[in-house]
C-alpha cells in the first residue's frame, strides 16, 4: 500500500480534530465539565486519548476551542440563512440573536465556557476563536462602522456581558430584555433577526425609520 499523501493526512487530522470538538460540546452540555473526562471525550469521538493531548494542552483549552467552534458555526449559519442579505443592520441583528440564542439553548455549556474565560488563563486564542472573530468583525464593518478596531471589541464585550447576564445563577436577566437593550444600543428594529413572540418588553421603540435614528443622536449606519 502506498503512503498517504500530505493532503490526505491533513484531511484526516482535520476530521479527527472536529470529532473531538463535537464530542466535547455534546458531553459537557449534558454531563457538565467536572464529570466529563478526556477519556469520555475520546470514546465519544472514536479516537485515542493521546490524540486529544496532541491537539490540545488541557481540558479547559479544549472546551474553549469546542465552544468557539460551535459559536462560529452557529453565527455563520445565522448570517447566511435564507433569505440571504447584505444589509448590515439585519446581519447585526442575526448575530446578536445567534449568540444570545446559544446562552438560552445551551446554558450549561455556555456557563462553563464563560467561567473558564474569567479564570486566570483567560481567553484561548485558537483557530476557532479567530474564525468567530472574523465573522463578528465583518458584521461590524457591514453594519457601517467607521472604526472597526474599536467597535468590534465593544460588540464582543456587550455580547459577552449579555450572555453572562442570561446565565447568572440565581438572578438571570430575561434574554428578551437584553435583546431589546442591545437592539436599542445599535438602533435596530425589534423585527430584525429572529424576533421572539410577544413584541419588545415594555414597548421598546423602533429605530428603523430615519426619525428614530436621529432621535438617538446617531447616523444611519445601514450599509
Amino acid at each position: 500500500m502506498s503512503p498517504r499523501s500530505p493532503s490526505v493526512n491533513e484531511e484526516l487530522r482535520r476530521r479527527s480534530r472536529e470529532r473531538i470538538l463535537r464530542a466535547t460540546v455534546e458531553l459537557i452540555d449534558t454531563k457538565g465539565y467536572e464529570t466529563t473526562t478526556l477519556g469520555d471525550i475520546a470514546e465519544r469521538a472514536g479516537t485515542a486519548r493521546g490524540l486529544i493531548s496532541y491537539y490540545f494542552p488541557g481540558k479547559r483549552q479544549l472546551l474553549q476551542s469546542a465552544v468557539h467552534r460551535l459559536m462560529h458555526l452557529t453565527l455563520a449559519a445565522a448570517l447566511e440563512r435564507e433569505p440571504r442579505t447584505e444589509d448590515g443592520r439585519e446581519r447585526l441583528a442575526r448575530a446578536i440573536d445567534a449568540i444570545l440564542g446559544l446562552a438560552v439553548e445551551r446554558p450549561t455549556l455556555m456557563r462553563t465556557h464563560m467561567a473558564g474565560i474569567l479564570q486566570a488563563e483567560g481567553f484561548v486564542r485558537c483557530e476557532e476563536q479567530q474564525r468567530l472573530a472574523f465573522l463578528l468583525r465583518d458584521t461590524v464593518e457591514r453594519y457601517g462602522s467607521e472604526d472597526v478596531d474599536t467597535d468590534y471589541p465593544l460588540l464582543r464585550a456587550l455580547l459577552m456581558g449579555a450572555v453572562v447576564a442570561v446565565l447568572l445563577p440565581g438572578a438571570p436577566m430575561p434574554w428578551t430584555r437584553l435583546r431589546s437593550e442591545l437592539f436599542a444600543r445599535y438602533g435596530l428594529d425589534w423585527e430584525l433577526g429572529v424576533p421572539p413572540d410577544g413584541g419588545p418588553p415594555g414597548g421598546a421603540p423602533s429605530f428603523g425609520s430615519p426619525a428614530g435614528r436621529e432621535g438617538r443622536g446617531g447616523p444611519d449606519q445601514s450599509k
